[in-house]
């Protein structure tokens, strides 16, 4: 299948033909879908809920504990912001100025959005710089505004004759305004970071992940605003970034699942989805990892609950975490009394959600053998929020190949929707995920684990795309919160929607949460 061109192209990408040929096979069976068990709710104790004094007890035991742990904040920043202006673009190209173009305009309702763009420019954070790059060019956005040449003040927010906004990924763009000032969603995070994730020392670490076009503007912005906010904030900071590997991106295929070939004859690979990230997540050396995306940031007026909620379960994954790690020491040692075996079997089912089916009938030294296994793995604390009709995985009790129940994130894509059962338990899911984890990544002994033997190679998922006129196959591997943390424990945590405030499109900066 493979030419000695082939093989070279493939090893340089860090990969080799092994995987390339998995891959494939993956392309000629199918990913099968996931099994749907039940959703996971607050009623059948699949989600829990935080009582005021319990989110105290976990805050203090996440702060007298800073000084044991390293705590990292990992961003996927790497999203390009050119889906947020999809109304912009679809508006510029049917608007010629004209009277008449103008009034088609106000008559078609699926241009209200650019109208409101319109109408609350100045409310953007980005509005001072826009009008200034325009008056460089003796252009008055006002005027612009008035005289309905809305397509200049577009053009200028989105082109690289202006901003090159639509070029950019949403971390450098400006999100928020404070007295005359404007903070990017990259710039949020560092807030964020000062307020929970800094060290005993006095040292705030974050890593986001970012595209390779873009970390040289990263990098710049970084060193334009580092000072201010580590005056600001009285701290340090540890910011590092990467790029996804190119060992992770995926094999394209034509619709005969043979590889799919560019003009000169190479391979065609293709990024592997946010999945790809469970690498950039490996490599780092942290005890706690925080997971956020880039765009779920709010001003700093309402930061306080975000800031709550994260310390909360960071303390509620210590706590559970400690269990854990004490349990697998007695496990081990063996010569367990009756007492403390019944308490890790409560633990086990109340608490990690074994069901009892797992251990039913089994003789004591299989069980504690079940346990060792079941508990030395990463955990992760999930936020999960009410479903109000956002889009986004839900949480889930999900049935393997094996028979074995457990806790996933699923998203829709992963479910056989036309199986009306499946589609019955999708329907009564009541939560959502908004991608607000804590991760504890080391063992009982202090060692990392490698994540990467934690993750479903199953759970992938394949589009259909096109190149140059001709159809293929896309592979995404296994999501980084959905099959790529397949195996590790889970917890779910209803936390407030207040906390979830996503930026999918450029009017969502208009809402009263970004404002």
């Amino acid at each position: 299948m493979f030419s000695k061109s082939d093989i070279n192209q493939i090893n340089q990408r860090g990969t080799n033909t092994e995987t390339i040929e998995k891959q494939i096979n993956c392309y000629k069976k199918g990913f099968p879908f996931m099994r749907l068990y039940a959703s996971a709710t607050l009623k059948n104790g699949g989600i829990i809920k935080l009582e005021k004094e319990e989110i105290e007890n976990f805050c203090e035991i996440y702060d007298q504990n800073l000084s044991k742990i390293k705590v990292i904040k990992f961003v996927p920043a790497s999203g390009a912001a050119s889906r947020m202006f999809k109304s912009l673009f679809s508006f510029r190209e049917n608007y010629d100025g004209s009277e008449k173009a103008y009034h088609d305009y106000l008559a078609d309702s699926s241009f209200n959005s650019v109208f409101k763009f319109i109408q609350e420019i100045e409310n953007f954070a980005f509005y001072n710089d826009l009008a200034d790059a325009l008056s460089k060019k003796n252009v008055d956005i006002t005027n612009c505004i008035l005289q309905k040449d809305f397509n200049t003040v577009i053009d200028h927010l989105l082109l690289n004759k202006g901003h090159n906004y639509a070029a950019l990924p949403k971390g450098l763009l400006k999100f928020h305004k404070y007295n005359g000032n404007s903070r990017t969603a990259f710039e949020e995070h560092l807030v964020e970071g000062a307020a929970y994730s800094r060290d005993v020392d006095n040292v705030a670490s974050l890593h986001f992940t970012v595209s390779p076009e873009h970390i040289d503007k990263f990098q710049t912005l970084l060193s334009q605003v580092l000072g201010h906010y580590k005056n600001a904030y009285k701290i340090q900071f540890d910011v590092t970034f990467s790029v996804q590997k190119s060992s992770t991106d995926t094999v394209a295929v034509d619709m005969n699942n043979n590889p799919f070939r560019e003009d000169d004859g190479s391979i065609l690979f293709r990024p592997g989805g946010h999945g790809a990230l469970l690498d950039n997540l490996n490599d780092l050396n942290g005890d706690i990892i925080f997971i956020k995306n880039i765009d779920n940031v709010v001003p700093d007026r309402i930061k306080t609950e975000t800031f709550l909620y994260k310390k909360a379960l960071a303390g509620l994954l210590i706590k559970i975490q400690k269990k854990l790690h004490d349990y697998l020491h007695l496990l081990n040692a063996g010569d367990l009394d009756e007492t403390m075996f019944s308490e890790i079997i409560s633990f086990a089912t109340d608490i990690l959600k074994i069901p009892d089916d797992a251990i039913k009938g089994r003789n004591k030294s299989e069980i504690a053998a079940i346990f060792r296994s079941k508990f030395n793995r990463p955990i992760r604390v999930c936020g999960m929020v009410k479903n109000e009709g956002e889009p986004g995985g839900g949480p889930f009790w999900v049935k393997n190949n094996n028979g074995e129940i457990s806790l996933q994130i699923v998203e829709s894509s992963q479910i056989d929707l036309k199986d009306e059962m499946q589609k019955n338990i999708f329907d009564q899911s009541t939560h959502f995920n908004p991608v607000d984890l804590v991760c504890g990544v080391k063992n009982y002994k202090g060692e990392k684990f490698n994540l990467m033997n934690f993750s479903d190679p199953d759970t992938g998922f394949i589009s259909i795309k096109s190149k140059d006129g001709k159809n293929l196959k896309a592979m995404e591997l296994p999501g980084l919160w959905n099959g790529a943390m397949s195996d590790w424990i889970t917890i779910f945590v209803e936390v407030p929607i207040i906390t979830f405030n996503p930026v999918k499109t450029v009017n969502d900066l208009l809402r009263n949460e970004h404002q």
